[in-house]
């Protein structure tokens, strides 16, 4: 049986999953969405980017899962890599979903489409937080208006220090075994560090024709692209 760990990205809970998780635990599986840190019903805890990657490491050794699908959306794509490589065994696949990747040395900021010269004066300008998106940055992302209205209504700010923290790997990222879920609303193509990471042989790409957030907007479909991945493992 595999024993999926959720982690959404940035201002998401494990509320995210929730339409996500009953599809896998009825194909069998373990489903186990995750709360960093500082976000949602922890919103009140102090956390960091070494912080979120503990707290995926410890989701893992504390609850002894084995034959471990880490699956990592958009920011959290960063510490889900690291985590990766800390659970050593126990990891059977690691799956991005329209995510970030980490790179040693480098934070969120500093591999930011728009660079760190904007994102860190928006944390520095918001108390040390990310301000969590409005209705209007998630048009035309296959999202009703439902959708919307919830992911506002859930989304909380996000801690500064963890997108401004460098992440640390001890290893290169390309020799994971992974799936990337390019999400084509958001994109095309994948960025060129996961491209050219995706030129290797441990690293699969796989498209889906939705946007940013597919576990509101395909959530079966997400979910089937998850237990395929599994079975690659």
């Amino acid at each position: 049986m595999t024993q999926f760990v959720l982690v959404a990205g940035a201002w998401l809970g494990a509320w995210a999953w929730d339409e996500v998780v009953p599809e896998l635990r009825a194909a069998g599986h373990g489903a186990h969405a995750l709360t960093l840190s500082g976000l949602a019903e922890r919103r009140d805890e102090p956390a960091g980017q070494r912080t979120h990657v503990q707290d995926i490491v410890d989701e893992v050794v504390l609850h002894d899962l084995r034959d471990v699908v880490l699956v990592g959306h958009s920011y959290a794509g960063i510490p889900v890599g690291q985590a990766a490589e800390r659970i050593g065994d126990r990891l059977a696949r690691v799956v991005f979903v329209d995510s970030n990747i980490p790179a040693d040395g480098e934070s969120f900021a500093s591999t930011w489409w728009q660079g760190p010269g904007v994102l860190e004066p928006l944390i520095a300008a918001n108390g040390g937080s990310w301000a969590p998106l409005t209705a209007a940055d998630c048009a035309g992302q296959e999202l009703t208006d439902e959708q919307i209205a919830r992911f506002l209504a859930g989304a909380t700010p996000h801690p500064g220090a963890t997108l401004t923290e460098p992440a640390a790997l001890t290893g290169p990222l390309g020799a994971l075994p992974a799936t990337y879920v390019k999400c084509l609303l958001d994109g095309p193509e994948p960025a060129d560090d996961v491209a050219k990471l995706l030129t290797g042989e441990h690293w699969r790409l796989v498209e889906l024709d939705t946007g940013h957030w597919p576990m509101f907007s395909r959530p079966r479909e997400l979910a089937g692209i998850l237990l395929g991945a599994a079975t690659e493992s």
